[in-house]
C-alpha cells in the first residue's frame, strides 16, 4: 500500500483568551490517501479552518505530526514550509481571492511562474484547466467581469495549476447560492479526480459532504 498523501497524528492547537486556555484541536489523527477526496464536516466554529491552516503549514503553534507526501512537514523552517506549499499543496478558500488586476488566465499562470514554469507552459496549462471548467470563453476576463461561480472556478483552476498532491478547500462554495454551489462542487470534484490529486474539503453542509469519498466529523476538537 502506498504512503498516504496526508498523515496527521496527535495534532493539537490551543489559544489563550482572557486568561483562559481554549483547546481547539485535541489530538487529531487523520490520513488522506492518494486520489482520495475527504469531507471535513463540522459546524461553524468547530475548528475546521484551524485544522486546514495546520495542514496547509500557514501558521505555527501546533503540536503533533504532519506528514505531506511522505515528508515530515510540521518541523520545517519557513523556507521548507514555503517549498511544500508550492510543490505539494493547492488551496481553495470560501472567497476566491483572485488578483483583481489580472485576468482569469493570468491568475492561473502566476503560481506556475513561481514554480519556474515557462510562460508558454503556464499559459497552456491555464487554458487547459479553465476550459475543462467551462471557462474557455472567459480566459481574458478579469474577476469583476465574472460571476461568483465563475470566479470560484478560476480559483479551483489556480489551486490545481501546479498539479498538487493535496488540495485543501475551506467552504469552497460557501459564498454561492445553492444551485451555483452544486455546479461548482461537481466541477471541483470532477477536476480533482481527473487530475489525480487528493483533497480535504471543510464544509458544514452535510448534503455536499456526502458527495465525497469519505466523511470525517470534527467535534469538540477531535475527529469522529
Amino acid at each position: 500500500m502506498s504512503e498516504p498523501v496526508l498523515a496527521v497524528a496527535g495534532l493539537t492547537r490551543s489559544f489563550a483568551q482572557g486568561g483562559v486556555t481554549i483547546e481547539v484541536l485535541r489530538g487529531v489523527d487523520l490520513t488522506v490517501g492518494a486520489g482520495e477526496i475527504v469531507a471535513l464536516l463540522g459546524p461553524s466554529g468547530s475548528g475546521k479552518s484551524t485544522l486546514l491552516q495546520a495542514v496547509g503549514l500557514l501558521e505555527g503553534g501546533f503540536g503533533g505530526s504532519i506528514r505531506i507526501a511522505g515528508e515530515q512537514a510540521a518541523q520545517l523552517d519557513s523556507d521548507g514550509r514555503t517549498r511544500v506549499r508550492r510543490d505539494q499543496l493547492g488551496f481553495v478558500y470560501q472567497f476566491h481571492h483572485l488578483l483583481p488586476d489580472f485576468n482569469a488566465t493570468e491568475n492561473v499562470v502566476l503560481p506556475q511562474l513561481i514554480k519556474d514554469r515557462t510562460r508558454k507552459e503556464a499559459d497552456a496549462r491555464a487554458a487547459e484547466l479553465l476550459t475543462a471548467l467551462g471557462l474557455g470563453h472567459r480566459l481574458t476576463h478579469r474577476p469583476n467581469q465574472l460571476s461568483g461561480g465563475e470566479q470560484q472556478r478560476v480559483a479551483v483552476a489556480r489551486a490545481l495549476a501546479n498539479r498538487p498532491a493535496l488540495v485543501l478547500a475551506d467552504e469552497p462554495t460557501g459564498n454561492l447560492d445553492e444551485a451555483t454551489a452544486d455546479v461548482v462542487l461537481a466541477e471541483f470534484l470532477r477536476l480533482v479526480r481527473g487530475e489525480g490529486s487528493a483533497a480535504l474539503v471543510a464544509t458544514h453542509n452535510e448534503r455536499m459532504a456526502l458527495k465525497m469519498d469519505r466523511v470525517v466529523r470534527l467535534h469538540d476538537g477531535r475527529l469522529a
